[in-house]
């Protein structure tokens, strides 16, 4: 057993970028051995600008690398399942990114393949991370609300970093796809990971028709078998950077946590400055300046908890298993909009390409 758990990247980008950030402040449990990346130059630069040892333009490559106990996938959703399978079977283990893959026949590949080779399979769900978020988790764990009978999660800002999300070839879904997935998963793990009873979804592209075929808006709500239900809003539509905050209701009360306000500067500027806050397009008049954004967003303690998962001193919170689960009620919310009606579970939607067909094919 390593010391220390010896990671590769897969990818360059945004999120790539959160994830380099959030190994270099755990360097007790991991440290950040290799990158890859197709894009001409992007893997030589970012490996210089986080000081990593090895790089390469093809993943294949880097999963030859013996010295990589883990690999982190932060590519493009339509990649994630093949990338997962390559890795296990060069014995890494893997740590994916939301959403897990592009439907549910890939996240079988996944998941089985992962058990085949003895190599975990993490889901990458910072929400369960997230020290506020944790810590509306552990009042209702103490029982301060009593009966928990619903949670509210909202994510919402003017739409994505990269081009290929507005693309459902590549992403396989609009903004549900993309953030709706953070609010799923987040409501199993406040609620204890109950089955699900039924999902009903509102969706709709107000804003961004000239860019996507996606949804930019998109309302679900999600009934469980524990006698309570979730509703998750998100937007692509949103103006002013991210807006990210939750609400769990119980018999016995209610706590709210709103992500960015209690980690941000109230700032006003005529000039304006470099960076505020995720997605803002501009920092001219008020804004939210965050600070430690990483840290509160619960990356460097997802990836902690994968490193001591891989070093044997944790089991897995959030497996593959749980990236199928939202996986699933990502697939029966688009056809709940398309069909226009509940969606009762048992769904089966094996056989479907990607999730937001099911909306488009009856639009």
């Amino acid at each position: 057993m390593p010391d220390k758990v010896r990671v590769g990247i897969i990818g360059s980008r945004f999120e790539a970028e959160i994830h380099a950030i959030a190994f270099q402040k755990i360097p007790h449990v991991a440290e950040v051995v290799a990158v890859a990346s197709p894009t001409p130059g992007h893997a030589e630069a970012f490996a210089r600008r986080f000081n990593i040892p090895r790089f390469y333009t093809d993943y294949r490559r880097m999963l030859e690398d013996r010295d990589i106990d883990m690999v982190t996938i932060c590519a493009p959703n339509y990649l994630h399942a093949q990338m997962a399978v390559d890795a296990a079977q060069s014995g890494k283990h893997v740590v994916c990114e939301k959403p897990l893959c592009m439907n549910l026949e890939e996240a079988d590949w996944m998941i089985n393949t992962c058990r085949e080779n003895n190599v975990f399979l993490f889901y990458a769900e910072e929400l369960c991370f997230t020290p506020k978020y944790v810590r509306a988790k552990e009042l209702v764990d103490e029982g301060a609300l009593g009966k928990v009978y619903l949670v509210k999660q909202s994510e919402k800002h003017f739409g994505p970093h990269a081009d290929w999300f507005w693309d459902v070839e590549r992403s396989g879904g609009g903004v549900l796809m993309d953030m709706g997935c953070h609010g799923i998963e987040f409501a199993r793990f406040v609620l204890g990971k109950p089955r699900v009873k039924s999902v009903y979804a509102h969706l709709g592209t107000y804003v961004h028709r000239d860019k996507t075929l996606g949804d930019d808006e998109a309302v679900t709500i999600v009934e469980f078998e524990n006698d309570a239900y979730a509703i998750i809003e998100n937007s692509w539509a949103k103006r002013g950077g991210m807006d990210d905050r939750a609400e769990i209701y119980g018999e016995g009360g209610v706590t709210y946590a709103v992500l960015h306000m209690g980690i941000a500067l109230v700032t006003y500027s005529e000039y304006g400055y470099g960076y505020a806050v995720e997605k803002a397009p501009t920092t001219k008049g008020w804004t939210f300046t965050v600070y430690e954004e990483i840290w509160n967003y619960g990356f460097p303690q997802e990836m902690e908890h994968f490193a001591r998962c891989v070093l044997g001193l944790e089991k897995p919170r959030e497996t593959g298993e749980d990236g199928k689960a939202v996986l699933e009620i990502i697939c029966a919310a688009y056809a709940s909009a398309g069909e226009g009606r509940k969606i009762v579970f048992p769904f089966d939607v094996h056989g479907v390409q990607k999730p937001i067909d099911l909306w488009l094919q009856r639009r």
